[in-house]
């Protein structure tokens, strides 16, 4: 059974950091794009970066570009995202998804495999 978990999320200050992790069971992350993504309450979920299968492309939102860093390593079968100089607006539930596709293509499509999430605050 594919399972996705998240950890990492917590509260923090604005301008602090977290890192966020995905943990893959049941499959190997290797033939996945990963993507994180983000919803605030009120709001709609939003593709916020993703991961090519093999880590050599990355693509984030405008919104945290400078700011976050995804990365995966394959052999621990775990995603992550480093997040600093973290913002109010940066608050919400962070979910990890997968993709059977070497390329991220768009953050609406294909993404068939979701963790739980985990909640990330930032408020001083």
């Amino acid at each position: 059974q594919l399972q996705l978990v998240e950890s990492g999320g917590g509260l923090v200050q604005p301008g602090g950091s977290l890192r966020l992790s995905c943990a893959a069971s049941g499959f190997t992350l290797d033939y996945y794009a990963i993507g994180w993504f983000r919803q605030a309450p009120g709001k709609e979920r939003e593709g916020v970066s993703c991961i090519s299968s093999s880590g050599h492309s990355t693509n984030y939102a405008d919104s945290v570009k400078g700011r976050f860093t995804i990365s995966r390593d394959n052999a621990k079968n775990t995603v992550y995202l480093q997040m600093n100089n973290l913002k109010p607006e940066d608050t919400g539930v962070y979910y990890c998804a997968a993709k059977r596709s070497r390329w991220c293509g768009s953050y609406s499509q294909g993404f068939a495999s979701w963790g739980q999430g985990t909640q990330v605050t930032v408020s001083s």
